[in-house]
């Protein structure tokens, strides 16, 4: 059998791969974020000082993360949260965290990703919101979820639901695979490109991962200063900076749409472009 590649690695060639320099940079706090979410490394520059040719793919050997089915349980208006737990709640405690990169490997702040699980005995909440939030990426594309090791269920192996949209973008809905499970092998569902990197913490666990979403990132393009005011088109209420909650009702365009997740707009989450926070009617 194959070994898995180790994070990082690009799959059968053992090479280290941009993607995670670019990492362990921003980690280690030793490289500046540009405008637009790119980031100056060391390693572009050439000989002379000239900037090598870009990366076409920060996929490592994979493309853009793989999409999987939603499946009965997904519910909207999750709570815009980071922790999916309290002191109490029982089960192995897990963090995941990771990055979300576009395909010319810059991370991507301000995506949306929502989150839903089984509890440790393997029942969905279906009459709340136990185990579901949703959070966005910070300027470094970074997220963190805190939460715990979900149960099985009939039929699945464990994992856990992610829908991933960046601003303007369509959505990926994925989900997170546990490495070493026996029930991988039976699981008609299970894609091993999806496996997180697990490792034991104390008590609990730690995983990560990392989203490439399917955008290219032209690095001729223009940045978008966020601080610039949206031009909005006549007859829209929806406006920048403004804090929204589950319900609130606005136009866009003369369009009328209802918020099904609380959030604070930003240019780029127009109510059009962003079917995860906003349904027309």
């Amino acid at each position: 059998m194959t070994p898995e590649p180790t994070e990082g690695q690009t799959p059968g060639d053992g090479k280290i791969s941009r993607k995670t320099l670019l990492k362990a940079a921003l980690v280690a706090g030793t490289v500046p974020l540009l405008a637009g979410g790119g980031v100056a490394l060391a390693r572009d520059a050439g000989s002379g000082g000239k900037p090598l040719a870009p990366t076409p793919n920060c996929d490592d050997g994979d493309g853009p993360t793989h999409d999987q089915i939603e499946g009965p349980y997904f519910k909207p208006n999750s709570p815009l949260r980071t922790s999916l737990i309290t002191d109490s709640t029982p089960g192995v405690r897990l963090t995941v965290s990771g990055y979300v990169f576009g395909r010319a490997c810059r991370p991507i702040s301000g995506v949306l990703l929502d989150f839903w699980q089984a509890d440790t005995n393997g029942a969905y909440d279906m009459s709340g919101f136990a185990f579901r939030g949703h959070q966005f990426t910070d300027q470094s594309g970074a997220y963190s979820l805190t939460t715990i090791v979900p149960g099985l269920y009939p039929g699945r192996t464990r994992h856990i639901h992610v829908k991933v949209q960046a601003p303007g973008s369509s959505i990926l809905t994925t989900q997170l695979y546990f490495p070493g499970e026996p029930r991988n092998n039976t699981d008609m569902l299970y894609d091993p490109a999806l496996l997180m990197n697990v490792r034991d913490a104390g008590s609990g666990q730690q995983g990560t991962f990392d989203f490439v979403l399917n955008i290219a990132q032209n690095p001729t393009d223009p940045p978008t200063d966020p601080t610039d005011p949206p031009t909005d088109p006549p007859g829209s209420t929806w406006k920048s900076g403004t804090a929204y909650k589950a319900g609130d009702r606005v136009t866009y365009n003369g369009v009328a749409y209802r918020c099904t997740q609380a959030h604070t707009a930003m240019a780029g989450w127009e109510p059009p472009n962003v079917p995860a926070l906003w349904e027309r009617g």
